[in-house]
């Protein structure tokens, strides 16, 4: 049985870090988002937190703390944009994205490492995206279930990242102790501290039959199976796609049209793989463009026909580019998404009268299954490996 691998991706202290990008002077100052004298804090940023400040907490009582610490009053609209471009970014990584909250999620990468590589690989490139799409930072954490991811993250915090392969995940988790588990508040804490348990570790060393007697069968069974990073849960992706899309943001910007036309391909292939694997068909291709100053476009066109083929969506995005006549504009990340989704089974193909009994469709199903078995470098565009990479 393959090995789940789960990704926990949480954003340090979102709102704060969201009103810092708007605010530059903020930065390096105890800051929390919330109201001036009477409501609660939000969001503080870790320089307040160092006073003992946190979120919950009355923002009468955060001032006697820090005196000199700026409140700032919440800003839904841009907590809602940048949360977007965070979770684009995170569906370009895998089709199955569990929203924990604004600012958090689950993603489930077992399907998505033939593609982008190893799991630390793959945390990096979500860690470098929000980064340089989004100007904040998160914490990743990476494990078997989704516990131990979200353990990890935590121990990652602020800005770090932290991977626990299956075999480690004893060795990770019972060092810790018993108040830093998910799901186990104050009150639960207190009382695994009077029966003698500090640490996840002589949390797993005590019978299940123990546990059950103090906290009751249903929870004494969860902080026995927790203590061992057993979690039966599974990322829950939407239940149905809208769109499916990649995105690549450039080593350095660039105004060379042939880049960008090699990169328009290289995540154009992307998206009709994770089209073919899902077993859709697209309608319409939407194209985005970043530019150096942070400005973004996008474009959009609907096919003559739903396809999951890649040289008929590229066709489509090349031509969305090249109509903009973008001459000295220097771009600094491309996207393609597509949308109109179907299952291809639902889907009556007329072929034309011109086509071969075996095309583009047949050969790029052929290579899916090379990569599957082989790996992402197995079999690729011929243009592509003439073209270095933008990262």
């Amino acid at each position: 049985m393959t090995t789940r691998i789960v990704m926990h991706v949480d954003m340090d202290a979102f709102y704060a870090a969201v009103e810092a990008r708007a605010r530059p002077e903020l930065r390096g100052r105890p800051m929390f988002v919330g109201g001036s004298g009477r409501g609660v804090v939000l969001s503080a940023n870790y320089e307040a937190r160092a006073f003992g400040i946190a979120s919950g907490m009355p923002s009468a009582h955060a001032r006697r703390l820090c005196p000199h610490v700026v409140a700032v009053p919440p800003d839904g609209d841009a907590y809602r944009a940048v949360s977007a471009g965070v979770f684009e970014v995170f569906r370009s990584i895998s089709p199955v994205v569990e929203a924990a909250s604004i600012d958090e999620a689950y993603l489930d990468i077992t399907g998505s490492i033939r593609m982008f590589g190893g799991p630390v690989e793959i945390g990096e490139r979500v860690r470098a995206a929000v980064a340089d799409e989004q100007q904040i930072t998160c914490s990743v954490g990476i494990g078997p279930t989704k516990f131990v991811a979200k353990m990890a993250s935590s121990q990652a915090k602020p800005d770090g990242l932290l991977h626990v392969p299956a075999a480690g995940v004893a060795g990770f988790l019972h060092g810790l102790p018993v108040e830093t588990m998910w799901g186990v508040g104050d009150s639960t804490a207190a009382r695994l501290h009077r029966l003698g348990i500090a640490t996840v570790g002589e949390l797993a060393r005590v019978p299940i039959p123990v546990l059950q007697r103090s906290f009751g069968a249903a929870q004494g069974r969860m902080l026995a199976d927790l203590a061992w990073g057993r979690d039966r849960r599974r990322v829950i992706g939407a239940t149905t796609e809208r769109s499916i899309g990649n995105q690549e943001t450039f080593a350095r910007d660039t105004a060379d049209p042939r880049v960008v036309e090699a990169e328009l391909l290289r995540v154009t292939s992307r998206t009709a793989r994770r089209l073919r694997k899902a077993g859709l068909l697209a309608h319409t291709v939407v194209l985005g463009l970043r530019f150096a100053d942070f400005t973004t476009i996008t474009r959009s066109a609907t096919l003559s026909a739903p396809t999951d083929v890649t040289g008929d969506i590229y066709r489509c995005a090349l031509g969305l580019y090249q109509r903009l006549r973008l001459r000295q504009s220097r771009i600094r990340r491309v996207g393609i998404r597509v949308e109109g989704l179907m299952e291809r089974r639902h889907v009556c193909q007329q072929p034309r009268l011109d086509d071969p009994d075996a095309g583009w469709q047949e050969a790029e199903q052929a290579a899916d299954a090379a990569v599957a078995k082989f790996g992402p470098r197995a079999v690729g565009l011929a243009r592509l490996a003439r073209t270095p990479h933008t990262r």
